[in-house]
């Protein structure tokens, strides 16, 4: 059987130095799918909630409440729906944790502007997300990944009981003890796994021996 030689097309492109690289229109592509649009949706919805949270209207704890649980009904379904239909992307698995920190920070810092919330229990609570994200880019950077912590469902049902108790506490002022008592175990919740990624971080990054030379 004979063989056709393939002839070569030319010399393979180089980039001059300095140049950026030029990427493929898939590449470009944002995943355009329902659960990457749910979490849009729900960074949509932060400044609606506040602004309804921040303004003075009858009514307006109901209205908030209504936004703040939406807003968190779509973190449980975006995630449900990019399993189910087998829709998981790099980019929903970046967004996702952002939408989350976006929402669960512009629900407490409007509620310590109006008054209920404590302002360092809000700053512990926002301070330890900051950080969380801060040493999971580090290990990122380091090619290692430290995984989900096992306290990450607790801390967002606390968040999300806490927060509704104390949007609610506005018309009905009994509930403001609960939603008191919620938010001091969002902040130990916080504390504890904040802990437990500093020490996952510091066991990774000592025993992570560095990049393995290339061969000579």
């Amino acid at each position: 059987m004979s063989t056709q030689a393939k002839i070569p097309e030319g010399p393979p492109r180089v980039e001059p130095a300095g140049a950026v690289p030029s990427l493929a229109p898939d590449a470009l592509r944002l995943n355009a799918n329902l659960p990457n649009a749910l979490t849009l949706f729900r960074i949509f919805l932060v400044p609606f909630l506040v602004v309804v949270l921040l303004t003075k209207f009858d009514g307006r704890e109901v209205v908030a409440l209504a936004i703040f649980l939406l807003a968190t009904a779509t973190d449980f379904f975006d995630g449900w729906l990019a399993r189910r239909r087998g829709e998981i992307t790099t980019f929903g698995t970046l967004l996702d944790p952002i939408a989350d920190k976006l929402l669960i920070s512009a629900a407490l810092i409007s509620l310590v502007e109006v008054g209920i919330a404590p302002a360092w229990m809000v700053v512990v609570v926002v301070g330890r997300e900051f950080a969380v994200t801060g040493l999971r880019s580090v290990a990122s950077g380091q090619g290692i990944v430290i995984a989900a912590s096992p306290w990450g469902k607790a801390k967002m049902a606390s968040q999300i009981t806490a927060i509704s108790l104390l949007i609610l506490s506005e018309r009905y002022g009994w509930l403001l003890l609960a939603g008191k008592i919620g938010l001091w175990v969002v902040v130990a919740v916080a504390i504890l796994s904040g802990a437990q990624y500093f020490r996952l971080f510091l066991q990774r990054i000592v025993s992570f021996p560095g990049p393995v030379p290339p061969d000579e």
